[in-house]
């Protein structure tokens, strides 16, 4: 079992830069796939960026050259940094930890954190 706590988010005008973290208690946070996702209002829920166990990322073309996602295994925290942020990056971000067993897989979900782009 994961648990996941999201923080970070807040009001930024355009332009600006947010980093938010997501903060995992339980054990083996390392083995896990980690990844931010966002949905708008009215919208389905969309990957923004993901970081594999190993290290490799992957991103949304909305979002390429503008966010990184990382990871501190020994934080058990992952990060997505923010910049060049546009209004239509409004939206609530989740945290998402994903493992991929031989029987089955096993996807946990943070609250989510708002993130608001205005001026």
């Amino acid at each position: 079992q994961v648990q996941l706590v999201e923080s970070g988010g807040g009001l930024v005008q355009p332009g600006g830069s947010l980093r938010l973290s997501c903060a995992a208690s339980g054990r083996f946070f390392s083995i896990y796939a980690m990844a931010w996702y966002r949905q708008a209002p009215g919208k389905q829920r969309e990957l923004v960026a993901a970081i594999t166990s190993g290290g490799s990322t992957n991103y949304a073309d909305f979002v390429q050259g503008r966010f990184t996602i990382s990871r501190d295994n020994a934080k058990n925290t992952v990060y997505l940094q923010m910049n060049s942020l546009k209004p239509e990056d409004t939206a609530v971000y989740f945290c998402n930890a994903r493992y991929v067993g031989t029987i089955q897989q096993y996807d946990y979900w943070g609250q989510g954190t708002q993130v608001t782009v205005s001026s």
